[in-house]
């Protein structure tokens, strides 16, 4: 290994706590440090963020400053690195005056290793201008699908992403998204002016999905939504049902619930205080069944999702493509269950024809051809996905749909009531009072009660503080001092220093440690 190699993997471990880079990550994270311009198209659960905030976090005294679209996923990206030991800050007009001038401060003092801002903001001139004095090492765009018309999410404010280059040609570009075409790709090289660009696309196929497609009558698809959560709620694992409206959000989850299947609704037009708690409950597995809109899923980080349940054709193969990868983040099969209505087809057909702008209606239209081929037609539902994506495929069969001979059983079987499979939710135990328990199973209850008290006392979601991953790992094989836990998965420094000693107690007070 060069010496490079080993100084990458060193901060690796170092802040993140892994051993090894997945696939892709660690040529992304050398083009980065090299100054070169990198379009990366990775799908959901690759590890994109990692391979620009690595980067940053290895050049002192300067900050790299990242646009994506949500408040709510910079400021929990921007928490998650301040618990590795990271600085970064988010800007946004929420903020007071005050805390914004804090914030520019500390970017201009170089203090700042990640700046997290949407793209309204930093598209002003007063932004650009007290950037133009700031130590800069890069600039991030997130999501850059959304900077092109033939995107599935066409953003206006991101074509003005394109002033960067005039405005800092020094300053290297990268560009991630989960989702683009071969059309979107170029459009998106043209619009940023990359220069030279390192290119990498992983592949589009995730072996472990599983595609079932059907359609089904109004009257008889919350039959085919029960059969499916019976059947995933009998294992460890959490559910994300998207819904097309806000309506059919609030109605899917109240049914579920008054059916003995709890479930949170989560959609846009929540407070935030709301939609972070359900969010929160959903993370820790409180309630294992989230019924969201689009307004969900960005950034989420929980590998432990069994299935992901569309009620409605999506208004494209990027979208439900996008949305479908939140399931088996953690390489574990996992089904994507698409149940629509020939009325989801009329509905996207009547919203292409309105569109006014002629040169949209047709890009619409095409939407709507490509996605009412993939659910009627008897094509394979990888293949038809990644060669959506310009990827070619030479497999005969891929084994995991339902056109490939995958089926769900459970969608055809009777089901028991749907209580029999539900969990009830669990009290909060204080810190200092023993979970009785012999077997991993309540040591795993006893540190998740531990984390959510401590992610309660620093005011950031559980996942932050540790993954469900890393939990498990300690039950799996519980350390007896800070060095073996220093080995485990997503013990950095910080989080050694920050959690070390904590979790050790916990392992004393339940009777793992003597």
């Amino acid at each position: 290994m060069s010496a490079a190699g080993a100084d990458l993997r060193g901060a690796l471990r170092r802040y993140w706590g892994y051993e090894e880079f997945r696939p892709l990550q660690e040529r992304i994270v050398g083009s980065i440090l090299a100054g070169r311009d990198v379009c990366v198209i990775m799908p959901t659960g690759g590890g994109k963020s990692l391979c620009y905030q690595l980067p940053a976090a290895l050049q002192p005294g300067k900050t790299a400053v990242v646009v994506s679209p949500l408040i709510a996923l910079m400021q929990d990206q921007a928490a998650q690195l301040a618990q590795m030991g990271i600085p970064a800050a988010v800007l946004n007009s929420a903020q007071p005056a005050g805390e914004q001038a804090a914030v520019r401060r500390q970017v201009r003092e170089g203090k700042c290793r990640l700046l997290y801002i949407s793209p309204e903001r930093l598209a002003r001139a007063d932004t650009l201008d007290w950037l133009g004095a700031v130590p800069l090492s890069l600039f991030v765009i997130d999501e850059v699908h959304c900077i092109s018309e033939w995107g599935h999410e066409f953003r206006p404010e991101y074509r003005q992403l394109g002033a960067l280059r005039q405005r800092f040609p020094a300053i290297p570009i990268a560009a991630f998204t989960a989702s683009a075409t071969r059309r979107v790709r170029h459009d998106i090289l043209e619009q940023l002016q990359l220069h030279d660009p390192d290119r990498v696309i992983a592949s589009f196929h995730r072996a472990n999905l599983r595609y079932v497609v059907r359609e089904c009558t109004a009257a008889r698809q919350p039959a085919l939504l029960r059969r499916a959560l019976q059947h995933h709620l009998r294992a460890p694992g959490s559910v994300i049902v998207y819904a097309p409206t806000i309506q059919r959000v609030e109605e899917t989850a109240a049914q579920l619930t008054a059916a003995g299947i709890p479930a949170l609704p989560y959609h846009g037009k929540m407070d935030n205080d709301t939609r972070r708690r359900h969010q929160e409950r959903w993370m820790e597995d409180e309630t294992r069944v989230l019924v969201g809109t689009l307004a969900f899923g960005l950034g989420i980080n929980k590998p432990g999702v069994r299935a992901v349940i569309h009620l409605a054709m999506p208004k494209s193969i990027e979208q439900y493509y996008q949305e479908a990868g939140r399931a088996g983040r953690d390489g574990a099969p996992a089904d994507c269950l698409l149940l629509w209505q020939k009325r989801d087809a009329g509905l996207l057909a009547h919203f292409a024809e309105q569109t006014e702008d002629a040169a949209e209606r047709e890009r619409a239209w095409q939407r709507y051809h490509q996605i009412r081929n993939f659910v009627s037609t008897a094509v394979c539902r990888h293949r038809q996905i990644c060669t959506h994506f310009g990827e070619r495929w030479s497999k005969p069969t891929c084994e995991a749909c339902d056109v490939c001979g995958y089926k769900a059983q459970y969608l055809e079987a009777a089901g028991g009531p749907a209580a029999a499979v539900a969990r009830p939710r669990r009290k909060a135990v204080a810190p200092s009072a023993p979970v009785p328990a012999t077997d991993g199973t309540g040591l795993l209850e006893r540190l998740k009660v531990w984390r959510r008290e401590t992610a309660r006392e620093m005011k950031v979601p559980a996942y932050i503080v540790l993954h469900d991953t890393t939990l498990e790992a300690i039950c799996h094989c519980p350390p007896h001092s800070l060095a073996e836990l220093r080995q485990i998965t997503g013990f950095g420094d910080r989080k050694l220093e920050l959690y070390g000693e904590k979790v050790l107690a916990v392992l004393k007070e339940h009777g793992t440690l003597h």
